[in-house]
């Protein structure tokens, strides 16, 4: 009597497709589901810039100290532990693994050794 019911509501559901709804349009733009004319505008747009009054609330997630951000390479530099966090379209990748060594921590660990 169930698979009966079910057979049924599965017939009536394939037989109706709700339109695409806004909050669903949203995710699949988020998700990265775009059509391809999106794709166009975007090797047309420029990379966003980094707004620098992120800094305020912007800390290094190793120290928890605060960073500076570099315009000349696009990135956000721990001085203390002498690593730097690349921004990628606006977006600073504060992962640790995904950040680089500086050349200011390669001279201290040099004159630590001597």
């Amino acid at each position: 009597m169930l698979s009966g019911a079910r057979g049924k509501l599965a017939l009536a559901l394939r037989g109706t497709r709700a339109p695409t709804s806004a909050a669903a349009r949203r995710c699949l733009h988020a998700s990265g589901s775009r059509p391809s004319a999106d794709r166009s505008k975007k090797a047309e747009e420029p990379p966003r810039a980094f707004d620098p009054a992120l800094l305020k609330f912007l800390v290094c997630p190793l120290s928890k100290k605060p960073l500076r951000y570099e315009a000349s390479t696009n990135e956000l530099i721990n001085e203390e532990l002498g690593i730097a966090y690349p921004i990628i379209d606006g977006i600073p990748n504060m992962i640790p693994q995904a950040a680089r060594m500086t050349h200011q921590s390669k001279k201290q660990e040099e004159t630590e050794q001597r």
